[in-house]
């Protein structure tokens, strides 16, 4: 072989491998040349043949008839690079294994469509539809003043209809010492939950009359929660003359549910009482129920026609136990203890009467 054929064959291996070093380095030259370089130098790569990409390219950038979301330029990338990723705008990745941008038939419960500039179109179901509003009233006013005017049955409180009740809280027959006798306490009240009429009543009768007995017309006035004020009259009755007094108290339920009565009395040639008294009820089951009661009377000054001494008068505490066949009707037994104090104790030994008694009691509570 000749010296120029052996030269010629150097040259062509030369420029060969030259080209092979350029082919190599190009991807990581183009890398580094600015956005416009790259997309200057660089050919447009046709990437439909490769599997599962369909790139089709649109002009200057502009996102073809289907379009894909086209990268935003970033506040770290100049305005050219998203001019020259334009070209790879119209990337179809449908064809993906799994990936369905565009059509129902990609994997299941997937679907996005884009539109231009990545936003989702009114086909996307990423971000539901909010519902509708009704049309709201033209005239506020008016539209109130007829809510107002609307019946509204079974939706108001109530809390001004009128009620009443009568309960005769006892009303039973006695027996001490041989002697027989009735007594009775009774109520009776009519009105709201604020302001009602009330009317009480008690007293006991042997021997054919009626030993001593009072009846009370009160107003009563809510002031607190389960608490009435009440504001009347009393007028006693009996075997001495008749008195009349003011009245005025509380009455209510107190703690751990204990029913009580405080009335205080002021009466004509500056008498004055007071009354004290407090029930409570304890279920031994849901229809026998036993019944403490307590009371104690007060009086400022004697009144001997009616045998009462000043200070505490007289006391009673009685057990009583009902069944309540209903509501409305329980019968009961029970026990009473009454005792008299101070003065009035010294008016009933100076009658040889005894101080204490025992009775055994037997009756029926009503209300209705």
């Amino acid at each position: 072989m000749s010296t120029h054929a052996i030269i010629r064959r150097r040259t062509r291996l030369t420029s060969l491998w030259v080209l092979c070093a350029t082919a190599l380095t190009a991807p990581a030259f183009a890398q580094q040349v600015p956005a416009s370089s790259a997309s200057t130098a660089m050919p447009e790569m046709d990437m439909g043949s490769m599997p599962g990409m369909d790139i089709s390219h649109g002009k200057h950038g502009a996102p073809p008839a289907k379009p894909a979301a086209p990268a935003r330029a970033t506040s770290a990338q100049p305005a050219a690079t998203s001019s020259s990723m334009g070209s790879m705008s119209g990337m179809d990745m449908g064809a993906m294994s799994g990936m369905d941008t565009g059509s129902t038939s990609g994997m299941p419960g997937m679907k996005t469509s884009h539109g231009q500039r990545g936003a989702p179109t009114a086909s996307s179901t990423s971000t539901p539809a909010a519902p509708a509003l009704p049309p709201g009233p033209a005239d506020p006013a008016a539209y109130l003043a007829k809510l107002e005017a609307m019946p509204m049955t079974g939706m108001d409180m109530a809390d001004d209809q009128r009620f009443g009740k009568v309960l005769i809280n006892q009303l039973e027959a006695t027996r001490a010492d041989g002697i027989t006798g009735q007594a009775w306490d009774a109520q009776a009240w009519y009105g709201g939950d604020r302001n009602r009429l009330l009317l009480r009543s008690e007293g006991a009768r042997s021997a054919g009359h009626v030993q001593e007995g009072d009846i009370e017309a009160l107003w009563s006035h809510a002031i607190a929660t389960f608490w009435d004020s009440t504001l009347g009259v009393r007028h006693d009755f009996g075997n001495g003359p008749g008195r009349n007094w003011a009245a005025f108290g509380v009455q209510g339920l107190a703690p751990y549910w204990f029913d009580i009565e405080v009335t205080g009395y002021a009466g004509s040639g500056g008498r004055t009482a007071a009354r004290f008294k407090a029930e409570y009820e304890l279920l031994i089951t849901q229809r026998l129920i036993l019944q403490p009661e307590f009371e104690a009377n007060l009086y400022g000054k004697p009144d001997p026609v009616w045998r009462l001494g000043s200070g505490l008068s007289d006391a009673s505490l009685g057990l009583r136990l009902r069944y309540e066949i209903r509501r409305e009707f329980a019968p009961y037994i029970g026990l009473v203890w009454q005792r008299v104090f101070g003065g009035t104790a010294d008016l009933r030994r100076a009658e040889g009467k005894s101080v204490f008694d025992r009775q055994i009691v037997a009756g029926v509570r009503i209300w209705f």
